[in-house]
């Protein structure tokens, strides 16, 4: 259904991919992975149609239809959220539009304008065969949230996150042949991804999904392709599966020699840290009998690394933590919440969720100083030192100074032997850990705000959608760092698999201000309240 031929993208002296050539079938959902900055925003837009490459070409089966995930979330402001999703057809949409002009204006008694009519509606009809689309519109936008009575309102009125949702709906009411989506879970609540999981698994063309949220690739995808050494290998399985055989890859090569006994008891010992959560000591045991399955000459060893995330808490904790009375919050007409109330003890590490706009991030805020409550209290523990990750950790991370400098200047007596080996740890090479700040990518930031505060040696971590910018193998560093750190954390993230890999807390905040106090997993929260 879709191919490469040869596709060559050069930036100046720098090569991106080197004679990329493979085709794509039907029924196939396909995951793209690969380290930042390796080019899987670059190749989708080629295939899109979006980027010319420097060489080759793309040949896509002719009458197919393409859908393309919009990133640009202000294209539309002056569009209703329901001609937005219309859109998504455009064909349809303009005849739709100019049927409806020219029965508002049009001279019926002209017989160029009955001729056109009709034209209009043949093109309608087929577009739309069954007459269904103001139907199939509805349903989409009340599946994503949007009551009935909201779909006449412009785009404009939208936050950043309902604008993704509603361009996630122009795409999927198109029904293409062909589907490109990347980052397709940003800004969307867990409830929201579920929802997106089960309506992807029922495509039935070809699909390529970018994505760093692990449980929705594990979920969706069928097959992996792995862009590595400037070229791309296909993998059949999940991202999980791909993942143990790479790693397997590279233990073998390390050890050619040794005996099997050892590889296995290597391989066992892999499989329970990947699992990371003791919830998770089935699916263990069933990853390792598809081992056998595995075809593992699909792959070979990556240029990727792994970084190396861990946090050492300078003190144990006292008994008392945090206490959280009554606190609410407005801004302006909108109230937040009205009276939150929780009580942390030792050694718990919790996870905040709960839809956009519930007030997460307000409530991080508020226990960490940075936004006064209107009403309510908390009080931290006297043994206790806070390290904190803000969700706009990229504003935060800013200047010329140069990364280990910039890091220095949080405590001076930090030594920089000591800094540098942190920022080794997240992959700066001692050239890279010269660089200013302030020219950092997103990924780039997250991760000096990670160095940071592992220099922090705090005993308790605050943590505000830490996984954002970050690729696939660094989330899965930070969740087993969280899972064997000896401190307590707090921290708010729609990353099922990251919550999954330490949280033994669940606090859900609702819509209507209200919480949800679990004391367990993520998974046994979700059968003991989402069925």
């Amino acid at each position: 259904m879709l191919s490469t031929v040869n596709i060559v993208q050069r930036y100046g002296k720098r090569v991106l991919f080197d004679k990329i050539s493979i085709t794509l079938d039907g029924g196939k959902r396909y995951g793209l992975i690969g380290a930042n900055g390796a080019g899987k925003s670059t190749f989708l837009k080629i295939l899109a149609g979006q980027i010319e490459p420097t060489d080759g070409s793309v040949q896509i089966q002719p009458g197919l239809k393409l859908g393309v995930l919009g990133q640009d979330h202000y294209a539309f402001e002056e569009f209703s959220l329901k001609d937005t999703v219309l859109y998504g057809n455009k064909k349809l949409y303009e005849a739709q539009k100019e049927k409806e002009k020219l029965y508002m204006e049009g001279d019926f008694e002209d017989e160029k304008v009955n001729e056109r009519l009709g034209e209009l509606e043949m093109i309608c009809a087929d577009e739309d065969p069954m007459y269904e689309s103001d139907v199939k519109i509805e349903k989409l936008l009340e599946a994503l949230g949007f009551d009935v009575a909201t779909h006449d309102d412009l785009m404009s009125s939208l936050t950043g996150g309902d604008k993704v949702k509603v361009l996630l709906a122009q795409v999927l009411f198109l029904q293409p042949d062909i589907l490109l989506l990347d980052e397709p879970t940003n800004s969307l609540d867990i409830e929201t991804i579920s929802w997106l999981e089960r309506e992807l698994k029922r495509h039935e063309g070809v699909m390529i999904v970018i994505s760093h949220d692990r449980h929705f690739i594990n979920n969706v995808v069928t097959h992996i392709l792995d862009l590595d050494f400037q070229n791309i290998r296909e993998f059949t399985g999940t991202y999980d599966d791909w993942y143990i055989a790479a790693n397997l890859i590279a233990k073998q090569a390390e050890t050619d020699h040794a005996k099997a006994s050892k590889e296995k008891e290597e391989l066992e010992k892999f499989i329970a840290r990947f699992s990371a959560n003791a919830s998770k000591a089935k699916q263990a045991t069933s990853r390792q009998k598809q081992l056998d399955k595995l075809d593992i000459e699909e792959i070979k060893l990556s240029s990727r690394r792994d970084p190396s995330i861990m946090f050492k808490p300078h003190r144990d904790l006292g008994n008392e933590i945090l206490e959280v009375s009554n606190l609410a919050k407005a801004y302006d007409d909108l109230q937040v919440f009205t009276d939150i109330s929780f009580k942390v003890n030792a050694p718990e590490k919790i996870a905040i969720i709960g839809g956009n706009g519930v007030g997460k991030t307000t409530l991080l805020e508020i226990i960490m100083d940075k936004l006064k409550a209107d009403s309510g209290s908390f009080n931290w523990g006297q043994t206790v030192t806070t390290s904190y990750f803000p969700q706009n950790s990229t504003d935060y991370v800013v200047g010329t100074e140069t990364l280990y400098d910039w890091i220095q200047g949080h405590d001076p007596k930090w030594h920089i032997d000591e800094i540098r080996q942190c920022l080794g740890r997240m992959l700066f090479s001692g050239e890279e850990q010269s660089k200013e700040v302030g020219a950092c990518s997103g990924g780039e930031k997250h991760r000096v705000m990670l160095s940071k505060m592992m220099m922090d040696d705090a005993n308790y971590l605050v943590m505000d959608e830490p996984n954002n910018h970050l690729d696939l193998e660094a989330i899965v560093a930070l969740g087993e760092a969280l899972h064997n750190y000896k401190g307590g954390v707090i921290c708010v993230s729609h990353d099922r698999e990251l919550i999954d890999a330490f949280a033994n807390r669940i606090i859900k905040i609702n819509k209507d201000g209200s919480i949800i106090d679990f004391e367990g997993t993520y998974e046994e929260f979700i059968v003991a309240h989402e069925g």
